[in-house]
C-alpha cells in the first residue's frame, strides 16, 4: 500500500501535465504520481510518463469513469486528487495529506472559492454556477461547505474504498461531497490558491450542459439520500395545488348553492390528494430503507478499518 498517492485524471492536457507532475514530485517526494489518461489524442500519456508519472488508462470517457478505476486499482493511506490543467498549486498538497494522515480527516476539500477563484476565473456563468451549487447543497443537506465543485481534494483509504461511484462525468464532485456529508464523514477544508488555465489550454467543462447535469444530479441525490424530505415537499406541493383548485371552483360555490357544479374538478382534486398521500408514504418507506442502509454502511466501515490496520 502506498503512503500517499497523487491521482491525476487527464484528457488532452499535453500543455500542462509535465509541469503538474513535476510540481507534485517536488512538493510530495514520497508520493507516487498516477496519471490516468482518458482517451487523449495529444500524447498526454507520453509526456506524463517522461515527467516521471505512473501512467494508466481508462477508455470510458468521463471523469467519473476515471475515478472509479483509480479508486479500485490503487491502495494508499492518503489520496490526493488534482486536475491535470495546472490550476491548483502543488504546495498545498502536503498540508492536505497531513490532515488525512494525522488528523483523521476522511475528505479534505481544497477551497478555491474563499481565495482567488472569482478573480482568476473569467467565465461568469462558472462563477454563478459554483455559488448556486454551494447554496443548494448547504440548504438541502444542512452543511456549511465553502466549495463543492473543486477538483483538488484529499481522501482517506476508508472514504475511497467505501465510496460508490455512480456518475460518469463532472457530476462526480457533487456526488463525493454529498456522500461524505450524508455518511457523517470527517470533512476538512483548506483554502487553496486557484489560477486560471494557461493560454492555449481549454476547459473540458461545458458551462450549460454540464451545469444542467450537475443540477439534475443534486436533485437525484436529494431524492436518494433524503427521500422523506423530498417526498414530503412533493406531497405538500400537491396538496397546495389541490386546495388552490378545489376551494374557488368547488367548495365556495357549494357553500353558496349547496350543489357541486363541477364534478370533474372534484374528481381531479381527489386524485391529486391521493397522489400527495402516496408520495408522503413513499418517503416514509424509503426513509426506513435508507436508515437501514446507513447502519450497514457503518459495519462495512469497520471491516475496512480492520483491513487497513
Amino acid at each position: 500500500m502506498d503512503k500517499i498517492a497523487v491521482l491525476i485524471p487527464c484528457y488532452n492536457e499535453s500543455q500542462t501535465i509535465a509541469k503538474v507532475v513535476s510540481d507534485f514530485k517536488k512538493s510530495l517526494p514520497e508520493a507516487k504520481i498516477y496519471v490516468y489518461d482518458n482517451c487523449s489524442t495529444d500524447h498526454t500519456d507520453l509526456i506524463a510518463r517522461q515527467a516521471g508519472a505512473i501512467v494508466r488508462y481508462e477508455d470510458k470517457q468521463g471523469k467519473g469513469n476515471v475515478l472509479r478505476r483509480m479508486f479500485r486499482e490503487i491502495d494508499a493511506e492518503c489520496y490526493i486528487l488534482v486536475d491535470g490543467d495546472d490550476t491548483y498549486p502543488a504546495e498545498h498538497a502536503g498540508e492536505m495529506a497531513d490532515l488525512v494522515l494525522n488528523h483523521q480527516k476522511d475528505m479534505v476539500i481544497g477551497d478555491r472559492l474563499s481565495s482567488t477563484y472569482f478573480t482568476e476565473n473569467k467565465r461568469a456563468f462558472h462563477n454563478f454556477g459554483n455559488r448556486l451549487v454551494r447554496l443548494l447543497i448547504n440548504a438541502l443537506f444542512k452543511s456549511e461547505l465553502r466549495d463543492i465543485m473543486t477538483g483538488y481534494r484529499a481522501f482517506s483509504y476508508q472514504f475511497v474504498k467505501s465510496f460508490p461511484v455512480l456518475y460518469r462525468g463532472f457530476e462526480i464532485e457533487t456526488e463525493m461531497t454529498i456522500h461524505a456529508v450524508d455518511k457523517n464523514m470527517n470533512i476538512g477544508s483548506l483554502i487553496v490558491d486557484y489560477r486560471d488555465r494557461p493560454a492555449g489550454s481549454e476547459s473540458k467543462l461545458n458551462t450549460f450542459s454540464d451545469g444542467i447535469a450537475v443540477l439534475k444530479t443534486i436533485g437525484n441525490l436529494w431524492k436518494n439520500y433524503k427521500p422523506l424530505h423530498f417526498f414530503s415537499i412533493l406531497s405538500l406541493l400537491l396538496l397546495i395545488v389541490a386546495a388552490l383548485v378545489f376551494v374557488p371552483v368547488v367548495f365556495i360555490p357549494y357553500l353558496k348553492t349547496g350543489l357541486v357544479a363541477n364534478f370533474p374538478t372534484l374528481i381531479v382534486c381527489g386524485f391529486v390528494v391521493i397522489a400527495a398521500l402516496i408520495s408522503f408514504f413513499t418517503g416514509l418507506i424509503l426513509d426506513s430503507i435508507i436508515k437501514k442502509e446507513k447502519r450497514e454502511f457503518e459495519f462495512r466501515l469497520q471491516l475496512l478499518q480492520r483491513k487497513e490496520v
